[in-house]
């Protein structure tokens, strides 16, 4: 367990949960590493996510920008993305999770994205989001659904490393090993 006051600091002593490593790159990429965060919120058995128009889900984060703590990412990106404001006094360390990649936009890059999990809370109500134009022309919403609801319509439907780290993270939480 790592104490709440650590949230702002670099997210060092987070147990790592899995690794995702394509293994499609090599020596000879540069390196571009990101931070991002993501947000597991549930009420009444149900769970926060973002949903887009094809039936995947997403959990609720994003990247840290211009060196934010990670605790002030968590609680932007949630609010931006659904709408939820994060009780920032409830946030709790779960783990975080590796991935290795090339990268989809730069094939000369390998692309080095550590995500950090955190339970948190949230005040009642919900604000309008702020969604990405991206996120916009994929059809996202946020709603609340059960875990077996998610990971069942994420195996049938998702495709990409995004989908599986989300996935698997949440089959982790299901299973009892988070």
């Amino acid at each position: 367990y790592v104490n709440r006051k650590n949230l702002g600091m670099d997210g060092l002593h987070m147990r790592r949960l899995f690794v995702l490593d394509s293994k499609d790159y090599d020596g000879t990429h540069n390196l571009i590493e990101k931070n991002t965060v993501r947000a597991i919120i549930c009420r009444n058995g149900r769970y926060a996510m973002q949903q887009n128009r094809d039936g995947i889900y997403k959990i609720p984060g994003g990247g840290v920008e211009n060196n934010e703590s990670l605790l002030d990412t968590l609680c932007r990106e949630t609010l931006e993305e659904t709408g939820l404001v994060v009780i920032r006094d409830s946030v709790r360390e779960i783990g975080d999770v590796l991935e290795l990649r090339r990268d989809l936009f730069e094939e000369d890059n390998k692309y080095e994205c550590r995500t950090f999990f955190y339970f948190c809370d949230v005040e009642e109500g919900q604000q309008h989001t702020h969604m990405t134009l991206s996120e916009i022309e994929k059809g996202f919403h946020p709603v609340f659904a059960t875990l077996d609801e998610i990971i069942e319509s994420n195996r049938r439907l998702g495709k990409d490393i995004t989908c599986e780290r989300d996935t698997r993270f949440l089959e982790m939480l299901r299973d009892g090993r988070i």
